[in-house]
This record gives structure tokens, C-alpha cells and sequence, in this order.
């Protein structure tokens, strides 16, 4: 296989990744709302990890080689990717009881943005002025996107506001946790990353549920629920996060991002055929503006140099 074709399938790869994480904010997570968000995020790591364990188990002589930098890498996608972001995107479609899917996952197209500012913070780099008018356009593309001609009103919009931060928490958690994935994939195979990633969070939300008291739901699990963990694990979660480190590491990142798109497409199209939920005009127009501006700052950052050093 030449790398042409490498690089075709590692896109599809992502985009079959990312419709089947659409098909699951839609149809499967919503399931769940009878459970603590914490607890939902552990049991949705562990049954996989539990299942890894079967195949993969050989994967934890590889302890016994890494080093002190190789569990902060492994542990920060855990923590961004696994915990942070899956706990702050479910309680986002929760505040709006699973009724503003599109708008919820839409808003977390803008990732690139804060992977760019944070990269202005931490690593002393000074941003351009075309990143700072394409950064404004998709802030304001998301706030059509989130309100629509309506004026924000705390008394009216309140979960919705709220449900938008925490989808710009996600955002920045999962946009912290592909670029933390793509050095790991310099490093390690794509069953490593995965099988860390899962059993790292596991760990991680274990300690959540233990210190906030939500061990005891347990018993609250039912029957549609445990059928629809072993569903989320044996599909969108276990073989999704494998088909996305796939074409991640055949795929440049302006390509997986642009790949990852086809999640909130599918949230859309899924909404509306499922839920028979739309976007209004308003809407729409910021979800283009939204795509438009996160594809023009993607583009531009390996076109020209978004960032460059300070003097």
C-alpha cells in the first residue's frame, strides 16, 4: 500500500470514528440519564478495558519500560480525553436534556482555537493577526449557533449557557488530547495508546466515584443500561477509539481535523432523522460560519505560520 492510499484509509478510518461517536451522543448516551455522569464515564472505560484484558494483556509488561514522561503522556490523554472531556460533554447534554445535541457537539469544532491559544500561553508564541479575525468570526459563529437571533437571558437560557461551557470545556480537553495522542503514536502502537487511554481513565474515574460517594450506583444500574454499556464497548467505544488512533497515525492532524467534522455532521443528520430536531436559519448560518473559520484556521496552520515567537 503506497502512501497515498495509507493516508485515504487513515481518513476513513476517523470518519467512520467519528460518525459512529455521533451515532452514540445521539441514540446510546442519552440512556444513561437516570446515572451519575462520573459513574457513566467509569463504566464506559472499564467493561472495555475489562474486555482489552482478554486480548491485549500483554500490553502491561510495557510498564516495566516506560518512563516517568511516558505515564504523564499516557496519563494526560486519559485525563483530557478520557475523563475531562467525556464527563464535561455528557453533563453539557444533559444541562439541555439531550434536546440541543447539534449545537452542544457543533460547539466543540472549536478546538482549534483554544489549541492554538493555549500553545500562545504556555509555549510563549505570539499569535497572528489572521488567527485572531478567523478566532473572532467562529466565537461569534457559536454564539448564533447557541442562541439564534434570541438575546441571552439567564432566566430563559441558563442550562444552555451553561451546557455551552462545558461543551468549550470539552473542546479544550479533547483538543488537548489528540495532540497528546499524536506524540503518543510516535511512541507507542496504536493497541498501547488504546489500551492505556482506557485503562488510565478507569483508574482515574475510580477515584472520582470512590471520593464523591457514587459507588452505591451500582445497584441503580438497569437492564436497558448494562445492555447499552456492553453496546457502547463492544462499538462507538472500544473499536471507535481503535479506528481513530488507526488514521491518526497514518493522517497529518490538518487532516484528521478536517475528518472529525463528520461528528457533528452526524449529530446533525442524526438529530434530525432520529429526534426530528433541526436548526433554525440563525443556526445553520453559524454552523457554517463555525466549520468555515475552524477549517480557514486548521488550513492556515500548516499553511503559514499561525504562531510564530515572540520577540
Amino acid at each position: 500500500m503506497n502512501s497515498y492510499h495509507k493516508k485515504v484509509v487513515g481518513a476513513l478510518a476517523i470518519i467512520l470514528a467519528a460518525t459512529m461517536w455521533g451515532l452514540d451522543g445521539v441514540v446510546f448516551t442519552p440512556k444513561f440519564f437516570n446515572l451519575d455522569i462520573g459513574f457513566v464515564v467509569f463504566m464506559l472505560h472499564l467493561i472495555p478495558f475489562s474486555l482489552m484484558n482478554l486480548f491485549l494483556f500483554k500490553e502491561y509488561k510495557k510498564l516495566k519500560s516506560f518512563r516517568k514522561n511516558d505515564f504523564l503522556l499516557l496519563f494526560g490523554i486519559a485525563l483530557f480525553g478520557g475523563s475531562l472531556g467525556t464527563m464535561a460533554i455528557i453533563k453539557a447534554l444533559s444541562l439541555t436534556q439531550f434536546d440541543h445535541l447539534s449545537v452542544i457537539v457543533l460547539i466543540q469544532k472549536l478546538q482549534p482555537v483554544f489549541a492554538i491559544i493555549l500553545a500562545a500561553v504556555f509555549l510563549n508564541e505570539r499569535l497572528r493577526e489572521d488567527f485572531v479575525v478567523w478566532a473572532i468570526v467562529a466565537i461569534l459563529a457559536s454564539y448564533f449557533l447557541t442562541f439564534g437571533r434570541a438575546t441571552p437571558s439567564l432566566d430563559k437560557h441558563a442550562n444552555l449557557i451553561q451546557a455551552t461551557l462545558w461543551s468549550l470545556l470539552a473542546a479544550i480537553s479533547f483538543g488537548s488530547a489528540t495532540v497528546l495522542g499524536k506524540a503518543a503514536l510516535t511512541k507507542f502502537s496504536i493497541k498501547t495508546v488504546a489500551f492505556y487511554r482506557f485503562g488510565f481513565t478507569a483508574f482515574l474515574m475510580l477515584f472520582y466515584i470512590i471520593f464523591a460517594g457514587k459507588i452505591g450506583e451500582f445497584q441503580n444500574i438497569t437492564t436497558q443500561n448494562g445492555k447499552f454499556f456492553l453496546l457502547i464497548a463492544l462499538t462507538t467505544g472500544g473499536s471507535g477509539v481503535f479506528l481513530y488512533y488507526f488514521g491518526l497515525k497514518k493522517v497529518k492532524a490538518m487532516a484528521s481535523s478536517i475528518c472529525e467534522l463528520f461528528f457533528p455532521l452526524s449529530v446533525v443528520l442524526f438529530d434530525f432523522f432520529i429526534n426530528k430536531n433541526s436548526l433554525s436559519f440563525f443556526q445553520m448560518l453559524g454552523a457554517i460560519m463555525l466549520i468555515i473559520s475552524t477549517l480557514e484556521i486548521t488550513f492556515h496552520r500548516h499553511r503559514i505560520r499561525v504562531l510564530v515567537p515572540r520577540k
